[in-house]
């Protein structure tokens, strides 16, 4: 079969076409016909940089993947040939990725394709859509009646997790670029501020009567972190995706804090079941039309993986970047 492998971590032009054997399914896995993958930062960054799951980087990259059941291994129950699957499956820790023409898949991290959804856009989902799960429900518990704030309302993770929170009952507010104001707005959160012109101050003030928001997820990060420990309430929650540098503000204000790494099953081994449970809920949200996933309008091949990329790096998609078999 055909893939887009890479032998060395480095710029884009690292990617190269080869041909590789097609994968045989094992006990607990399936074989799936790669239609569509998706850009997340962590294919970038594996690709570019030394990461804790380097030394274990196999050839083919990213993990989303949407795709058809060309075989099944023993002891699979829940699937069948021909079923149309969602997941995020491989591109770290050895287990090759969706950048081929049939990709070896953990069936216990995959679930039904939302049957409303194009290959295309269903590949846009499994990482940002556990991800927004883990932080919203296992992490923070949001439910409703909780008055919180998602940064990002138009990034991967947070136009994923806006939709959800707001699936939960929360009143949301969310933060945006101001570039990207026309569609913040189709996201659906209560109230949108630009973080450009508002202070945190100004829009705690606004929404939460000066006492803080009662929970916060921060897929931003960074130095946006500080800004979240100012805009939490005392004993309130706050939840992020990547390491902070400065936790003094967690101790002050006795915040609750919360670190989400949806590769953990992956990498770890532990709970694989979790995420084709997540990722089945999130189908049926979908196909209720409660969750809509943005895809950028670029219109790559999984060939053409290094100018996705570089677009990516470039900051100038909108949505998640997609690519398709």
């Amino acid at each position: 079969m055909k893939a887009m492998i890479i032998k060395e971590i480095g710029s884009t032009d690292v990617f190269q076409m080869a041909e590789k054997a097609k994968p045989v399914a094992k006990s607990g896995h399936m074989v799936v016909e790669v239609k569509a993958t998706s850009v997340n930062p962590l294919d970038s960054m594996l690709r570019s940089i030394e990461l804790p799951w380097s030394n274990n980087l196999p050839e083919v990259l990213h993990g989303d993947v949407a795709g058809i059941v060309t075989e099944i291994g023993t002891d699979v129950t829940d699937f069948n040939v021909g079923d149309e699957v969602y997941g995020m499956a491989g591109g770290i820790n050895g287990a090759d990725g969706a950048l081929a023409e049939f990709m070896l898949v953990d069936a216990r991290l995959m679930a039904l394709k939302p049957k409303t959804l194009t290959m295309k856009q269903a590949a846009a989902l499994p990482l940002v859509a556990i991800t927004s799960y883990e932080a919203l429900v296992d992490k923070m518990a949001v439910q409703s009646g909780d008055n919180i704030l998602i940064h990002g309302t138009t990034g991967g993770v947070g136009h994923i997790a806006v939709q959800l929170a707001k699936v939960l009952g929360a009143t949301v507010t969310s933060t945006y670029a101001p570039a990207n104001e026309a569609l913040a707005k189709t996201v659906g959160a209560d109230n949108l501020v630009d973080f450009t012109k508002e202070s945190v101050s100004q829009y705690v003030e606004k929404y939460t009567d000066g006492m803080g928001f009662d929970k916060i997820f921060d897929p931003v990060a960074g130095d946006n972190i500080q800004k979240s420990f100012e805009a939490a309430k005392y004993n309130g929650h706050v939840t992020t995706t990547l390491p902070i540098a400065d936790p003094l503000q967690v101790a002050l204000k006795s915040l609750s804090f919360h670190s989400v790494l949806m590769l953990i099953p992956l990498c770890h081994g532990l709970n694989h079941a979790s995420h084709g449970r997540i990722l089945t809920y999130i189908a049926e949200l979908v196909d209720a039309g409660k969750i809509t996933p943005i895809i950028d309008e670029s219109n790559f091949s999984i060939w053409e993986v290094a100018k996705a990329h570089d677009l990516l790096e470039s900051g100038k998609a909108v949505g998640k970047i997609t690519l398709t078999a």
